[in-house]
């Protein structure tokens, strides 16, 4: 991909010169090096947009829903034209493999479009309950900040209600993966957004993420991005009293019943957990099986990792890309080293990058058997390639191994017995189950309990979100 600048913001329908003079190199976690560079926002840019978006609002919020799924529609047709160019920024910004960035990154940002003008359809915004008019209205300015390992999927996730609800936005991307987010701006334009309605600017959470969370101008913030950075928005948030949407960190545990095919079960775990390169706050990270098939469970695990291969994201035979930065892979590091001198039994993996890879942020595939509960690697997101396997002794157990833990954003359960599954997801305090690794939904509610966040996304839960309730008492007398 060549070097290319983006040092404009997209605000008031159309490209302007940020009043901020910093700029950022980008980097490709493939090879280490700049590919892009863009311009780095301030309080200032972050005040024109917000009064972009206020100014919008007024008018934007008296649009019908016929109205608004039909501008769906056209930001769908619209995204879909680009589905080559996303691919191809966020297979160079954050390291997915192509075909992966293709079919899942940028296929997941299309299904939460479909999915919301489905949704738009169906739902109802007014409802009589005796003479009393129940109304769903937007919630008015939302601040969106999207984080770089689902790019798309959680810039779709958070516009599309939005733009349903009646709100108008502005959106702030991971800065260390802007560039699908600077052609997405590029496609609400030819999609006739009015002006206004959408706004994006790049920075640091600290400078621009902050602003936009203290701003009084600002109704409501939705944020996904880790557990610390949710709190510092919540705080920045509170003297504005506005609503605080969050999707944040977890450590999803995969329990694996004693009824379960082990063989199938362990492998295709693996699998889920390595995918997009460990990089997703649900990813089924902690392992439980039954501790008198530790063994077993391990040699399972070693020989489905044997025939993954990792490697730079533009070739098409890659399962794993590199993971983001380099503070992420040392991060990692730091972590898996940890995992080995708290006594882990290292089962495939281990420090360093996989052989022939001497340059960009490349992970070894990494499992670790044995692992107990307290152990670090078995309590902190890593956000990386490294599967932890916990032996359990009885299915109560699992259940408070799975439960023990700030995080609650998931949970898998395999289970050869479909009741039984049911009856232990009721258990699990988790804002989602996945029962024998079902296709995802995006009609299922996404969120966590704890402190993975609060509020929901995906259809009419996303939806509900992004709308207050007003009663309008006599309307019917």
């Amino acid at each position: 991909m060549p070097f290319n600048d983006y040092l404009q913001f997209y605000i008031g329908g159309g490209w302007v010169t940020p009043l901020a003079t910093g700029t950022m190199d980008v980097i490709d976690p493939s090879t280490a090096q700049a590919f892009a560079r863009i311009s780095m926002g301030g309080p200032g840019d972050v005040d024109r947009a917000v009064a972009a978006a206020r100014a919008a609002f007024t008018s934007f919020s008296m649009t019908t829903p016929r109205e608004r799924q039909e501008l769906l529609e056209g930001v769908l047709a619209a995204y879909e034209k680009r589905t080559e160019d996303l691919a191809q920024a966020i297979s160079h910004e954050m390291g997915a493999p192509i075909g992966m960035a293709r079919a899942n990154q940028v296929g997941s940002g299309a299904a939460h479009l479909r999915t919301m003008i489905d949704t738009i359809k169906h739902y109802s915004f007014e409802r009589l309950k005796g003479s009393t008019l129940i109304a769903k209205e937007p919630v008015g300015v939302v601040a969106m900040i999207t984080p770089w390992n689902w790019p798309l999927n959680q810039i779709a996730c958070k516009v599309a209600p939005a733009l349903a609800a009646g709100c108008s936005m502005v959106l702030k991307p991971s800065e260390i993966a802007p560039i699908s987010a600077m052609i997405f701006a590029e496609i609400m334009h030819e999609a006739g957004v009015p002006a206004g309605v959408f706004n994006m600017i790049n920075g640091d959470g600290p400078t621009v993420g902050e602003a936009l969370a203290r701003h009084p101008d600002v109704d409501m913030v939705s944020i996904t991005g880790s557990t610390r950075a949710g709190v510092l928005v919540a705080k920045a948030a509170a003297d504005t009293v506005k609503r605080v949407h969050q999707e944040l960190g977890g450590k999803s545990a995969n329990i694996i019943l004693d009824d379960a095919d082990l063989k199938a079960a362990v492998q295709q775990g693996v699998h889920e957990c390595f995918d997009n390169s460990g990089q997703s706050c649900n990813a089924p990270t902690r392992m439980l099986v039954p501790a008198d098939r530790m063994d077993e469970a391990m040699e399972y695990a070693r020989q489905a990792v044997k025939h993954l291969t990792v490697g730079p994201a533009d070739q098409a035979e890659v399962d794993l890309g590199p993971v983001i930065s380099k503070i992420q892979f040392d991060k990692i590091q730091t972590l898996i080293r940890t995992g080995l001198d708290e006594g882990a039994v290292l089962v495939a993996g281990g420090p360093g990058r996989p052989e022939g890879l001497s340059e960009g942020y490349f992970v070894r595939p990494t499992i670790f058997g044995r692992v107990m509960p307290g152990m670090t690697v078995a309590r902190e997101e890593i956000f990386g390639p490294v599967l932890c396997i916990i032996g359990y002794s009885h299915e109560d157990r699992a259940v408070e191994i799975a439960n023990d833990t700030p995080y609650g954003l998931a949970a898998y359960i395999q289970s050869g017995d479909l009741e039984r599954a049911r009856r232990l997801s009721r258990r699990l305090r988790v804002g989602n189950v996945h029962i024998n690794y079902p296709d995802w939904d995006t009609g299922a509610p996404f969120g966590g309990f704890k402190q993975s966040g609060n509020g929901r996304e995906y259809a009419e839960f996303g939806l509900d979100d992004f709308l207050e309730i007003k009663g309008v008492i006599g309307y019917g007398a």
